[in-house]
This record gives structure tokens, C-alpha cells and sequence, in this order.
């Protein structure tokens, strides 16, 4: 039977919540509301002058062709990231459980990478990938492989692909590490006493328990993908060549302070937030029906 916890005072649980409600409206609805009342006005660079416009920023946004392009990279950054990242550290992570000796060092290792600030692990894969300097472009080219991400804009969006998922998948080792671990073994060893292999056990036990873990993950990962990347992308391609690397979110960046399109770059938030939480609600709706809890 559920145990409940009944307060004696009705102003109670609202004073224990208010430290956490007040750190969500001031960090997070009061910016999104003045995110959604300056993308319906245009704004003076230095804030001498403002008119309301309306739904024009918005239309001016389907207008520019670099900013709809920036929706095929956006989507093809945050798929592979998010699937990347999770396969890799779900492999990772089986590996690791299976680990008797030296776990330890093996797993502290793998969560290094997580301790990283982002924009430093774009300055590092800047330095390992640079064309000049770089040691991974002067092995490419003991092989007759030409490396210049400078230029190129493949190798530049593969770069912050494999960026993005190093600096993710510590975070996702974590989850999986704790989600096998608590897999009660007799459930394995049951397994293997019917005969069934490790890559039978692994898919028919292992795998659907980690559902919860692997939607969760899902849902972060693409979080991820669209904000978190920010500080990555500006040390290592600031969003070229061209615009080849330039997310969303990195648009945002773009337009609003450096090309001082105040209207125009909080006009690209509020698409940013909305698409976000839409991705979001269609996960609960439809993925998390696969969901085994």
C-alpha cells in the first residue's frame, strides 16, 4: 500500500516548493516570454528604438533560404548524435558489466570525457583535426587521405558529429552502466541455464529492461543535440565552411549578435523551443508506448 505524506499546514508544500519554482520562472518562463514579445517587434540594435511588427520576423524567417537549410543540418546533427551516442555507450556499457578486473580504471575513463566544459572539448578536436598541426589529419595523410575540415564540408559536419557524441557518451555510459547493473542477475543465469546465448540474453532480457533508460536517454540526447552543442560548434567550425555546421541554435547566435537581428534571431528562439518541446511530446506520445517499465 502507497504511503502518503500529508502536511499539516496547506502552505507548506508550496514554501518547500517555491526555491525551485522561482529558479524555473525567473531562468526559464520569464526569458521565453520576452523571447516571445521581442520576436513580435523590431528592434534598434541599441535599444533606442522598437516597433510592433507582428508575425513579419516570422515570415522573414521562411523567406531566407539559409534558414531553412539550417533545419536539414539541424536534423541530421541531432539524429546521428542521439543514435550515435546511445549505441555506443549501450555497447560500452554491456562491456564494462562484464568486466572483472581493472573495472574500475576501465569505467573511470569512459567518464572523463563528461568532466570536459564543451568548449574546451571543441578546442581539443580542433587541435587533433586542424590541418596544419593536427596529428589525426597527418596520419590521414600517410595513407593518401586528404584532411581539411576548414574547407570541406563533410569532414567539418562528421567533426562535430564525433565531438558531440564523445562528450555525450559518459553521460550515457552512466545511465546504461546503472540500468544493467540493476538487472537482477538470477534473471541472466536463468537464461543461460535454458541454453541461451550472450546476444539471445542480451536482446530478450537485457535489452527491453533498459527501455525506460534508453527513452530517457533519447529525450536528453536530442535536448542535447539542439542547445548543448553551442559552445562545441563555435571552437571548432563557428558554423562553417559556409554554413554547413550551422545549427539552430547556432543561427540564433549568428543573427542575433553579430548581425544584431534582435526581432529576427528571438523570432528563431521561440521556433527553437517550440520545436523542441514538440519533439519532446511526440516521444511521450508514440515512443514511450514501446516502453517495458
Amino acid at each position: 500500500m502507497e504511503k502518503r505524506v500529508v502536511f499539516k499546514s496547506r502552505w507548506l508544500p508550496w514554501l518547500l516548493l517555491f526555491p525551485q519554482l522561482a529558479v524555473i520562472g525567473i531562468f526559464f518562463f520569464w526569458p521565453a516570454a520576452q523571447a516571445i514579445r521581442q520576436s513580435l517587434r523590431a528592434e534598434d540594435p541599441f535599444g533606442m528604438s522598437s516597433q510592433f511588427v507582428g508575425w513579419a520576423n516570422f515570415l522573414q524567417l521562411w523567406a531566407d533560404e539559409n534558414y531553412v537549410a539550417c533545419f536539414r543540418t539541424t536534423a541530421e546533427f541531432s539524429l546521428l548524435v542521439a543514435l550515435l551516442g546511445i549505441g555506443l555507450a549501450l555497447v560500452l556499457a554491456v562491456f564494462a558489466d562484464r568486466i572483472i578486473k581493472g573495472a574500475t580504471v576501465y569505467k573511470t575513463l569512459l567518464i572523463l570525457p563528461y568532466a570536459i566544459a564543451p568548449v574546451l572539448a571543441g578546442v581539443l578536436w580542433a587541435f587533433m583535426f586542424s590541418p596544419s598541426i593536427g596529428n589525426i589529419p597527418w596520419l590521414l595523410g600517410k595513407m593518401h587521405v586528404t584532411w581539411d575540415y576548414l574547407v570541406n564540408a563533410g569532414q567539418a559536419k562528421w567533426l562535430i558529429v564525433m565531438a558531440a557524441v564523445w562528450k555525450q557518451i559518459s553521460y550515457n555510459f552512466l545511465f546504461f552502466l546503472a540500468g544493467l547493473q540493476a538487472i537482477p542477475k538470477s534473471l541472466i543465469e536463468a537464461a543461460a541455464i535454458d541454453g541461451a546465448g550472450p546476444l539471445r540474453r542480451f536482446w530478450t532480457i537485457q535489452f527491453p529492461l533498459l527501455s525506460p533508460t534508453t527513452f530517457y536517454l533519447l529525450v536528453m540526447n536530442m535536448v542535447y543535440a539542439f542547445f548543448d552543442t553551442f559552445a562545441l560548434i563555435d571552437a571548432t567550425t563557428q558554423g562553417g565552411p559556409g554554413q554547413s555546421t550551422t545549427i539552430l541554435v547556432y543561427k540564433v547566435y549568428l543573427d542575433g549578435f553579430k548581425n544584431l537581428n534582435l526581432g529576427g534571431s528571438a523570432a528563431q528562439s521561440v521556433v527553437l523551443m517550440s520545436i523542441v518541446v514538440v519533439l519532446t511530446v511526440l516521444q511521450f506520445r508514440f515512443v514511450e508506448k514501446k516502453v517495458q517499465y
